[in-house]
């Protein structure tokens, strides 16, 4: 490294500065101070990677002139110089003032010499740390914005050419070319669900909570509405209890992720074989928490996946549909409000998802 350590060094010896000053001047760069407040002035004004302060000084102890470094300043790595044997005082300044090293006085030039570079070094490690972070939170934000954009704008393209083959079809005069709009229906219905669930998918996991007041009532509403419009389920059973005497609060765009991909779970992994299908669906409201379960009698899922089914893109069965997506968004869903999930499930029986969620207000 070409550039030389900074360092502070703030004791109320005169002598000590001047010795401090000639004997390390060619190894670092020194600043000094004859009291706290200059050396707080110093840190203020110039980039300091290293501070040496005497712990016994007038006006201000060493330990009290880190608390006020680290309002202001806490990157600069921090050595006590101590002349006397006090536990509390070490103990204040570990807790305090978070110094890395104590050195006894009267000082051994090597032992410093040894003590700056070390502590340079943690001081230039946290600094690629943290700007390695910096770029990394960066990235992570622009590629999320990426994703969210992209999948947002595919939609309407593909809505374009579901439109187009409606229309196909509604002056096609061979019935044997239906089949192939069949096919595009099929494909871009199957393009634009996956891209839905990346949108859920961003808003569950990429957005920070917006609180709001829900009732349950309308929501589930909504979402029953929106599924009969995607799903044939007219051959599905399904019952719905909603129990809410209480005023909740919570992110509706999460809550809405979670119903939308446990409910989409249970149509899609019905058994074929069970002459009547269920789905059962109850939202109790408590004073301070809501618990939402669902229940279905479909095909269920075998012992060995249980612990693997909240993973990013697992399935759970080899049944061709699903993104691996859906279980993995409704966990992170769930967590980032506070809550919790548990799951139960007997294969070739069905599964029960329990949901618990805190109000948050």
């Amino acid at each position: 490294m070409n550039d030389k350590i900074h360092v502070l060094y703030i004791d109320d010896e005169d002598n000590n500065l001047k010795s401090f000053r000639a004997t390390l001047r060619k190894d670092f760069k020194i600043f000094t101070a004859i009291n706290a407040e200059e050396g707080l002035k110093i840190a203020r004004e110039e980039d300091v990677h290293v501070v040496i302060a005497d712990q016994r000084m007038p006006g201000m102890t060493g330990t009290e002139f880190f608390e006020e470094l680290m309002k202001f300043n806490p990157d600069p790595i921090r050595i006590l110089l101590t002349g006397y044997s006090d536990i509390a005082s070490v103990i204040d300044a570990i807790n305090k003032g978070e110094v890395y090293r104590f050195i006894d006085k009267p000082w051994n030039i090597e032992q410093i010499k040894n003590s700056i570079k070390n502590a340079a070094d943690i001081y230039y490690m946290r600094r690629e740390l943290k700007d390695k972070s910096l770029k990394l939170k960066k990235l992570h934000s622009e590629m999320n914005q990426f994703v969210y954009s992209l999948s947002h704008e595919l939609r309407g393209p593909l809505m374009s050419i579901s439109g187009v083959s409606k229309l196909a079809k509604m002056e096609l005069k061979d019935p044997e070319a239906w089949e192939y709009f069949d096919m595009i229906d099929s494909a871009t219905g199957k393009l634009d669900d996956y891209i839905y669930k990346m949108l859920d998918f961003y808003r569950s996991t990429k957005i920070d909570n917006k609180i709001s007041e829900i009732s349950f009532r309308d929501i589930v509403d909504q979402q029953l509405e929106a599924y009969n419009s995607k799903f044939d389920i007219n051959h599905i059973q399904i019952s719905i209890q909603i129990r809410q005497e209480h005023s909740f609060y919570s992110d509706e765009s999460k809550i809405r992720v979670i119903l939308n991909n446990l409910f989409s779970n249970s149509v899609q992994f019905q058994n074929e074989d069970q002459s009547e299908n269920k789905i059962s669906l109850t939202v109790e409201v408590a004073e301070s928490e809501a618990t939402i379960t669902l229940m279905d009698n479909g095909i269920g899922i075998e012992e060995k996946h249980l612990p693997d089914v909240f993973n990013l893109f697992t399935r759970a069965t080899q049944k061709n549909v699903g993104t691996g997506l859906g279980l993995y968004m409704v966990k992170e869903a769930v967590e980032q409000m506070g809550g919790k999930i548990h799951l139960e499930s007997v294969f070739g029986e069905g599964a029960t998802f329990k949901v618990t969620l805190p109000s948050m207000k």
